[in-house]
This record gives C-alpha cells, structure tokens and sequence, in this order.
C-alpha cells in the first residue's frame, strides 16, 4: 500500500525534502508531498542508473532537483540539471529522465480546474 500525503490540503503545514523518501539501492521510489484538486507535488528518489522511459503528463509540471544531477530529454533534446535548477513542461510534451548518480526530484503537477 503506497503512504499517504505528508501535507494536508486543508492546513498549513511544512515537511523536509531531504528525509521523507529512504535513500534506494536500485530503483526509483516516491512520496506523495501533498494532493489537492488540480495540484500534486511528489518528491522522487532515484538510484544511480536509473532511467525513467519518454512519457507525457496532461498536467503542467515543474520539476526541480533537489539532489544530484540528471539528463533530462524534453522533445528528444538532452538538458543536464544540476541542484536548485527548476524545469516547466507545458502539459503532453513528451519527456523523459537519466540519473547517472542517486537523484532526488522534486515534481509538482498542476491541472486546470475542470468545469
């Protein structure tokens, strides 16, 4: 069963980046942060390696590394981020991510309200 949310939608509240996914040996873990209507932040834990295959979001997303570095493709086009960089897909842009050493994302999903 995956944990729930570290934040409520429905009170302030703060957690650290740094400890609410265990490091991994292999693979690739994540943390649901906070889950509102139309919002999503995820921290994501990967080990040194791994790959995540070309997809596509109907959100918008903001990824930013918090750390480690890691090969980013957006469109077929390679972009190395570093920690503190911050990087926006516009939603359906196809994308896809490498990390040559452990890496920690922090990714936020915004989807329009639906009417």
């Amino acid at each position: 069963m995956k944990p729930s949310a570290l934040l409520s939608p429905d009170s302030v509240g703060s957690c650290p980046l740094e400890i609410p996914v265990n490091q991994v040996a292999h693979g690739i873990v994540s943390q649901a942060l906070l889950t509102a209507p139309g919002l999503r932040a995820t921290l994501f834990k990967f080990a040194e390696g791994q790959e995540l295959s070309e997809h596509t979001s109907s959100a918008r997303v903001l990824v930013q590394v918090i750390a480690g570095r890691c090969e980013f493709f957006v469109e077929g086009r390679s972009q190395l981020l570093q920690p503190g960089e911050l990087l926006h897909l516009p939603p359906r842009v196809p994308h896809a991510v490498r990390a040559p050493e452990a890496l920690t994302l922090l990714v936020i999903q915004a989807t329009p309200p639906k009417n």
